[in-house]
Parts: structure tokens; C-alpha cells; sequence
């Protein structure tokens, strides 16, 4: 049975319109650890482990398309924004690290959609790695654990969250670096 080519961009948007149901569900009763707060960490858990499948469908089925390599990763940064947002409204996680978070995302984002016409900027596998190390800490922070192991879980979640943003901005170093030296090789390219 052949794949539908539009169902891993289809899986996609679905996890771009998952992200402000999720921010509704975490901030509907102000973070408390009851069921919306459970159900809110749960929906995300899913939806960013849709990451995969999406690019996986593609691949395997040879159905990978530019638009799809520009959607997956600006999924990946709504959902990941709108909990590092969520987090910080409620006061669980410093202002200055969504804001450090922010910036990169934002930036590297906006800087896709300016090369867009030249080249399709694709993930790398420090992004992946980034947003692996941010969906895991992420999932931590979101899942009120401290109800069921106690409150060393806290200092978990301080560990892997700073691993998380130290990849976040590793990565970002990493893009910005690669971008220059792809374009200085294109010029030497030309000049030749």
C-alpha cells in the first residue's frame, strides 16, 4: 500500500496546531499538578516524539520534500517555545533561559526563510541532537514528578535542562559556522 505523499507534512502541521492546545492545557489552572497538568506534559511527550515518525515516513518512502525539511524543524520550535514559554509563566524556569532559547530559535528560523530561495537549510545532527536534549528536559520539567519520587527530582530536571541549553546554543554556534564556510566556499567557487 503506497504512502500518501502529503501525510509526514500532514503529521507535521498536526504538531504545530498541537502546541497552543498544550499551552491552554498547562496554564488553564495555573500549572497545578492535577489532570490538565498530567494531560498537558502528555500531549507534548507525544507530540514531539512525532518528530521522528514524520521524518522516518519520509525517508523510507522516498517522499521527503522542501517543504517538509523547512515545516519539521519549525514544529520542533513552536512546541519546544510555547513550553519553555509555559514554564516561565509559571515560574518554573528563569525568564533569561526562554529568552536565550528564544533568540536562537527565532534566529535560526528567520534565517531558513532568507536563504530559503538559495538553499533548504536542513537540520543537522547537532539540531537534532539540540532538540532531543530539549524534548527530554522539557518532559521532565512539564511531568509534576515531584508528586510521585519527591522533590530530588527537581535537581534532575536543573541537570538536563542545562544540558538542553548548552546544546541550544552549541548548535546555534554550530549552524552559524557552517553557513559562513558553505558561503566562503561558494564565492572561492565562483572566483575560480
Amino acid at each position: 500500500m503506497a504512502i500518501p505523499r502529503q501525510l509526514p507534512n500532514t503529521i507535521t502541521i498536526v504538531r504545530i496546531l498541537c502546541a497552543p492546545v498544550f499551552l491552554w492545557m498547562l496554564l488553564a489552572d495555573d500549572g497545578a499538578d492535577g489532570p490538565l497538568r498530567w494531560w498537558a506534559a502528555v500531549l507534548f511527550i507525544v507530540a514531539i516524539a512525532t518528530d521522528g515518525i514524520d521524518g522516518w515516513i519520509a525517508r523510507r518512502n522516498d517522499i521527503v520534500t522542501n517543504l517538509g525539511k523547512l515545516l519539521d524543524p519549525i514544529a520542533d520550535k513552536v512546541l519546544t517555545g510555547f513550553a519553555f514559554i509555559g514554564l516561565s509563566i509559571l515560574g518554573e524556569l528563569p525568564w533569561w533561559v526562554t529568552a536565550i532559547v528564544l533568540i536562537r530559535e527565532i534566529g535560526i528560523t528567520v534565517y531558513r526563510f532568507v536563504v530559503v530561495s538559495d538553499h533548504v537549510l536542513a537540520a543537522a545532527w547537532m539540531g537534532k541532537l539540540k532538540t532531543l536534549a530539549q524534548g527530554v528536559a522539557l518532559s521532565l520539567a512539564l511531568l509534576p514528578l515531584w508528586t510521585l519520587v519527591g522533590d530530588w527530582i527537581w535537581w534532575v530536571n536543573g541537570v538536563v535542562m542545562t544540558i538542553a541549553v548548552v546544546l541550544t546554543i552549541t548548535s546555534g554556534i554550530d549552524v552559524v559556522v557552517s553557513e559562513v564556510r558553505a558561503g566562503r566556499a561558494k564565492k572561492e567557487g565562483r572566483a575560480a
